[in-house]
């Protein structure tokens, strides 16, 4: 049924959750005006057609819907119709379990381990389109130097020759195959960038077109579509023979050069229209965006940034490309981004860079190095954590010294962290959780500064510019911290908070 309306009176001191990842600091909606359309933009994250509520209700349908929170409800409306609505789950734990268990399944699978137990390095912000060969090795080996822990790392746009043609760059990469053995042997995983764009001036171009595996619009002639590099062709992911021709150019760097995973960027909805022709007729825009993520589904080390349902797949789901500034779209949206993740079901996460993704804030008289330290506290115990700007050329002894500790606090936790993510994998249920989904209790729906590490690791992470004290709120129970102090809940606690702490209490 089209055109399909829902209507829900808000209950007492109800709260809800859901919808676009990157609407987390407007989460949780009821107490104030907020609509969103999930037909639209997802502001460059991931999106689900789910909305969760304190008191055990949802909202779910398998298309986009619009909704909106007023004094008068909540308000859901779907062109597509099959929305479905349930309640009686007693809190937002009980119905986020049913609705995993009901609609998005966990799939028991778990990606690269690596992710989760060491750092990640993009090398987007050192080497911007210019990678090369020795600058990949040398950004390694300075890293392993400072006595940062090898992880994954990821070299970004423009290793490769025209975009569609996914081999390397032979000027830039003389030799790939060695330079992978070499990284190996320091104890790196190696990624590589790929997007769903074909340049539509190259010999790829005109070999794939003729296969007709490329998106055409609405007059049937192949689409040219204008995305942050210009202007190209995109492939029709709804099109198993395009999905093939993908996967088979990145086996190919497998199997020649030991690659070990692949970042897949872009396929974000508004790359695409609604009246494109596709091999699926009728495919949406986010459902191109879906199609273009299970490509990724094949391998174990990936990452994705846009993303449109598949909630419980072993997807690694990177947050927004962040600023270098501590309000707005900056370090403070970091935890509550990576709260509404968890609860849209994508529970492999990971903060975005570490001082943010924007190449433009990193010059010398905008960087802040007190909030490269604390952004990056605050990655250390996601289930993830990535540098790309390097800690090491940016700052001085003493905040090169705490991002190295970060680190090497991820790494301590690693064992613990992968462990999350294979319960994870079994149960559908977040790894890095909200308050009020573990302790449904304690009046905590709104507090966006603290976070749990599975069940039983609270965080409280620093993001306010010259603060060395912080409130911690404690739900009921003994808590044993960082700093080897013990605290009774229920409480308030106001600690200390130097530059050098990230605050973390364990449950007894």
């Amino acid at each position: 049924m089209a055109n399909e309306k829902l209507e829900l009176e808000l209950l007492p001191d109800e709260h809800w959750w859901g919808g676009k990842v990157a609407d987390g600091r407007s989460m949780p909606y009821g107490k104030s005006l907020f609509k969103a359309d999930l037909a639209s933009s997802f502001d460059g994250n991931q999106a689900c057609p789910l909305l969760l509520s304190s008191k055990g209700r949802y909202v779910w349908s398998e298309e986009p819907f619009a909704f909106q929170f007023d004094r008068n409800g909540l308000l859901v409306s779907s062109d597509a119709g099959g929305l479905e609505s349930g309640e009686g789950h007693e809190n937002l734990q009980g119905a986020y379990n049913y609705v995993s268990r009901t609609f998005f399944p966990p799939s028991a699978t778990v990606p690269e381990e690596l992710l989760f137990t060491a750092p990640q390095y993009n090398l987007w912000i050192e080497l911007l389109y210019e990678p090369t060969q020795d600058k990949v090795l040398q950004y390694a080996k300075d890293a392993i130097a400072q006595g940062m822990p090898p992880g994954v790392i990821m070299i970004d746009d423009n290793w490769h020759e025209p975009y569609g043609k996914w081999t390397f760059h032979s000027g830039r990469f003389p030799d790939p195959k060695a330079m992978v053995q070499e990284l190996h042997a320091m104890g790196f995983k190696v990624m590589l960038w790929l997007c769903p764009f074909v340049s539509p001036d190259s010999l790829t171009f005109r070999q794939i077109e003729k296969r007709g595996i490329l998106l055409k619009d609405s007059s049937g002639k192949t689409a040219i579509r204008r995305w942050w590099n210009g202007y190209s062709a995109v492939l029709d992911c709804t099109n198993p023979e395009a999905v093939t021709w993908m996967r088979d150019q990145m086996d190919a760097l497998q199997r020649e050069y030991g690659i070990d995973g692949f970042k897949l960027d872009a396929g974000d909805p508004q790359y695409y229209e609604a009246d494109d022709l596709s091999y699926v007729p009728g495919t949406t825009r986010n459902g191109h965006c879906e199609a273009w993520a299970k490509v990724g589904l094949t391998y174990r080390l990936n990452e994705y940034r846009a993303c449109w349902k598949l909630a419980g797949q072993p997807l690694v789901q990177r947050l927004m490309d962040k600023n270098h500034e501590w309000t707005g779209n900056g370090l403070d949206s970091l935890m509550p981004d990576g709260l509404a993740q968890g609860l849209l079901g994508y529970a492999f996460t990971c903060p975005d860079m570490i001082g943010g993704g924007q190449y433009e804030n990193f010059s010398e008289e905008r960087l802040d190095q007190e909030l490269f330290v604390r952004y990056a506290q605050c990655s250390a115990l996601f289930p993830m954590m990535q540098f790309s700007a390097a800690p090491w050329r940016l700052l001085d002894e003493e905040h090169l010294r705490y991002c190295v500790e970060a680190a090497q606090l991820h790494v301590r936790f690693g064992d613990e962290i992968l462990e999350l993510a294979r319960q994870a994998a079994v149960t559908g249920e977040p790894i890095l959780r909200h308050m009020a989904y573990e302790f449904p209790e304690a009046g905590m729906e709104s507090v966006l500064d603290q976070f749990m590490l599975g069940d039983s690791l609270l965080v409280a992470p620093v993001i306010v510019k010259g603060a060395r004290a912080r409130e911690v709120l404690f739900p009921a129970g003994d808590w044993l911290g960082d700093d080897g102090s013990i605290v009774h809940g229920p409480a308030k606690h106001r600690i200390d908070v130097p530059l050098g702490r990230l605050p973390w209490y364990r449950k007894q």
